[in-house]
This record gives C-alpha cells, structure tokens and sequence, in this order.
C-alpha cells in the first residue's frame, strides 16, 4: 500500500487514540493536586513529543522511553533461580 492508502485506512483509528489520550490528559489536569512532579508525566510529555516528531521510528522511540535499562543482575534483584 501506498502512504494515502494507509493514511485511509489509519485515519480513524489514529484519531480515536488521540482523543483518547486528550481526554486522559484532561481528566488528570481537573483532578486535585497537581502531577507537574511526577517522572511519570514527563515521560508521557516526551512521548507525545516524540509522537509529533517527524523522525522515523516513533513506535520503538517510545518504547524505550518507557523501558528499563538492561541490567545482568536482573535475575538475582527478583530472587530468580536461573534453574528450572
């Protein structure tokens, strides 16, 4: 398919997600208190930064944005045994 045929078929869905997340976006900003603080929230700011960005790879951009750093000890942090 070509860019406008997928365009054609995304549109609606795209456009679901983004007012999804507005809405999200709005329900936090009404409720009490005040979020600015938490990682969290800059993570979702630097995701929808990324999302606008008009750089390839967007989807594994942000990805690793929400992910953790590898780390070799990970099994023995969670008490894992490495046998089965």
């Amino acid at each position: 398919m070509n860019a406008q045929e997928i365009l054609d078929q995304e549109f609606l869905t795209i456009r679901s997600k983004l007012l999804d997340i507005a809405a999200a976006l709005d329900r936090i900003q009404r409720g009490d208190g005040d979020p600015a603080d938490d990682a969290r929230m800059e993570l979702v700011s630097e995701a929808i930064d990324i999302v606008g960005s008009t750089q390839l790879h967007r989807a594994e951009r942000i990805q690793l944005l929400f992910s953790r750093q590898y780390d070799q000890a990970w099994k023995s942090k969670f008490q894992l045994n490495s046998g089965a």
